[in-house]
C-alpha cells in the first residue's frame, strides 16, 4: 500500500498545469442567482505531450480538478523540430483560427492568451503564432490543439509520399 501513493504523485507530478481561463455563470432562480463555474486547464510535460481540459462544477477548485482529470485522459504527442515545429500549420475550431509558423532559435514563443499556455507546457521553444478570428479563450485552446496534431515529421511526409529522405 505504501508504494502505491508515492506512484501516483509521481505520474501526476510529470505534468505541468497551467489553467488558462476561470468563468462564473449566473442561473436566475427563485431564492436569487445560483452560481456555477467553468476551468480551461492545460497540461503537458515540457517534452512534447500536451492536453487540454473544461472542467464544470458548482465550486472554483472542482471546476478546476475536473478540468485537470480531463486533460490529462487527453494528453497527445507533439512533433517537434528541435525547438521549435516542423512546419507552418493552421487550426481552426469553431470561429477561432491559429497560425503557427517555426522560428529561428533563441525567438522564444511569440503568441498570446492561451495559445501561450498550451506552447509552453508542450515544450515547444520557438515558434510565432497568430489568433485570428474568435478571442473565446476556450476555442482558441482547441485550434491551437487542432494545429499540433496536423504537425507532421519529415519521415512521416516522405512516407505518404513514397520518396526517400
Amino acid at each position: 500500500m505504501r508504494n502505491e501513493k508515492p506512484q501516483a504523485r509521481e505520474r501526476e507530478d510529470e505534468f505541468d498545469e497551467r489553467t488558462v481561463f476561470i468563468n462564473r455563470c449566473s442561473k436566475v432562480v427563485k431564492g436569487g442567482r445560483r452560481f456555477s463555474f467553468s476551468a480551461v486547464i492545460v497540461v503537458g510535460d515540457k517534452a512534447g505531450r500536451v492536453g487540454y481540459g473544461f472542467g464544470k462544477a458548482n465550486e472554483v477548485p472542482d471546476a478546476i480538478r475536473k478540468g485537470s482529470e480531463m486533460a490529462r485522459k487527453d494528453v497527445f504527442n507533439v512533433v517537434m523540430n528541435e525547438r521549435t515545429i516542423p512546419h507552418d500549420v493552421t487550426g481552426s475550431h469553431g470561429g477561432a483560427r491559429v497560425l503557427l509558423r517555426a522560428a529561428s532559435p533563441g525567438t522564444g514563443i511569440i503568441a498570446g492568451g492561451g495559445m501561450r499556455s498550451v506552447l509552453e507546457v508542450s515544450g515547444i521553444r520557438d515558434v510565432l503564432g497568430k489568433s485570428l478570428g474568435s478571442k473565446n479563450k476556450l476555442n482558441v485552446v482547441r485550434a491551437t490543439v487542432d494545429a499540433l496534431q496536423q504537425l507532421r515529421s519529415r519521415d512521416e511526409i516522405a512516407a505518404v509520399r513514397n520518396v526517400a529522405v
